[in-house]
């Protein structure tokens, strides 16, 4: 049987109510409170301005235990507001190590063609470019490039996967190829970038899509460690290979006033002048 999950603002409420107090009722509506009333084990008093009261301390806490999975409703609490937390923590607190979400795994992947000497748990490790295979890491705190190393963080998984063939756009740095995979799940690869030192280069679909994650999600963290990538030849490969269905169907999500970016200003001019957005996947077969 699964058990009913509480969110933390309901568990909260029903601390005070140990505790002897009475709360107003329209503070505490949740399905939960209405399966506590209908069993008798919390009431509603008044008629006009209604407060929830405990009937008895014994019966929430057996209530508790048995639908819901919780053994201790203060450490639930506790272990609720924690950000970082492992499901041998929730075990004992709560029984059901799913009742709270809990990301099995943080990090990224991590792609090069060239070998790619870095730091790691304050240890020399050198990171192989194999075809086919990538590199998780899993402890990005402890994980340090070297300081010429330009991050490139690739949107689309397929140019992350077939970096060797897109290997002549990237001549003038040394690059090491990042990918937030699933997509969103975190904010893993910001906070990481926050903490050292390298620049940050953005290569995604040339429209503005990929124009609003890069400011939205990148540049206002990063600053001006974060720029988007564009070829020399962007305005000709817009023109001859770009989408005009792209461009009708997005619309910009981003503070064109706040771009300080020359290069992307210009993007955005040939995005509107042809009207046509182009995929980064062009780039695999150049």
């Amino acid at each position: 049987m699964s058990t009913i999950k509480i969110p933390l603002h309901i568990a909260e409420k029903l601390r005070l109510l140990t505790s002897g107090k009475c709360i107003p009722d329209s503070s505490a509506r949740h399905i939960i409170i209405n399966e506590l009333v209908s069993e008798g084990i919390l009431i509603r008093r008044g008629k006009i301005k209604k407060t929830l009261c405990l009937q008895d301390n014994n019966s929430l806490s057996n209530y508790l235990q048995n639908q819901c999975g919780i053994n201790n409703l203060a450490s639930y609490i506790e272990i609720s507001k924690k950000e970082n937390l492992t499901r041998a923590e929730i075990v004992p607190v709560a029984g059901d190590s799913k009742i709270k979400a809990i990301r099995t795994f943080k990090g990224f992947l991590v792609n090069c063609y060239s070998p790619m000497p870095s730091t790691f748990n304050n240890k020399q490790i050198i990171i192989q470019p194999t075809e086919g295979m990538f590199n998780f890491i899993y402890d990005f705190d402890k994980f340090i490039p070297e300081s010429d190393v330009t991050i490139v963080g690739i949107e689309n998984s397929e140019n992350f996967r077939y970096i060797e063939k897109q290997r002549y756009l990237f001549k003038s740095i040394k690059p090491l190829f990042v990918s937030r995979y699933p997509q969103n799940q975190s904010k893993d690869l910001i906070k990481w970038m926050q903490l050292i030192p390298n620049n940050y280069l953005h290569f995604d679909d040339f429209d503005f899509a990929g124009i609003g994650i890069y400011i939205n999600e990148f540049k206002k963290h990063l600053g001006g460690k974060a720029n988007f990538f564009i070829p020399d030849d962007i305005d000709i490969l817009i023109k001859n290979l770009g989408s005009t269905k792209r461009y009708n169907e997005q619309k910009i999500n981003f503070d064109r006033n706040s771009i300080k970016e020359e290069n992307l200003l210009k993007l955005i001019a040939s995005i509107h002048k042809y009207k046509k957005g182009l995929d980064q996947e062009i780039f695999i077969n150049e």
